[in-house]
């Protein structure tokens, strides 16, 4: 499938089959992650991948979203080895990670998998049910697993704003 099509068909997957994502699958997602362009090829992404009921029924403590999906994957980045831009000391950690996590729902959708990129945690919460270290910083949790029957994107999906509504041409004026 071309890039454009695999853009335009991913959506926001809230309805799941809970049918468990093959091995191989999420070693392809995880291979994207991987090959990542990261600030300076520092690779500060760090992924823990949630399968186990247990460990994934703790995420309701965190969020109220998940949609009981077989398979989480928690990006966080490791704060202490992202690049950081010497004019400003921006942590570049939450870009990488970003970039991280929306290659692995792109490859999520190629391999007919579903996915949701859930924002709406809470990340000290999410630390401490996870064990995650202090010097990782949590940017995303990633529902994964094979759309229901019933699942389609919200009606919102298809709405967007025109080129030049954010395009500028040689001035932002």
């Amino acid at each position: 499938m071309d890039f454009l099509s695999l853009a335009k068909q991913r959506y926001s997957c809230r309805e799941f089959s809970n049918k468990k994502v093959e091995k191989e699958k999420i070693e392809k997602i995880l291979e994207v992650a991987r090959l990542s362009p990261t600030a300076v090829n520092y690779q500060p992404q760090r992924i823990l991948v949630l399968q186990d009921k247990e460990k994934l029924l703790k995420l309701k403590e965190c969020t109220r979203y998940g949609w009981n999906a077989p398979l989480i994957m928690i990006t966080c980045y490791d704060k202490n080895i992202s690049w950081k831009r010497k004019y400003d000391n921006k942590d570049e950690g939450i870009i990488d990670a970003s970039i991280a996590t929306t290659h692995m729902m792109l490859e999520a959708q190629d391999l007919g998998l579903g996915s949701t990129w859930i924002g709406y945690f809470d990340p000290e919460k999410t630390r401490k049910v996870y064990q995650i270290p202090e010097n990782l910083v949590i940017v995303s949790l990633l529902a994964i697993d094979y759309p229901s029957e019933n699942a389609k994107p919200s009606e919102m999906h298809d709405k967007r704003n025109p080129l030049e509504s954010f395009v500028f041409w040689d001035s932002i004026e």
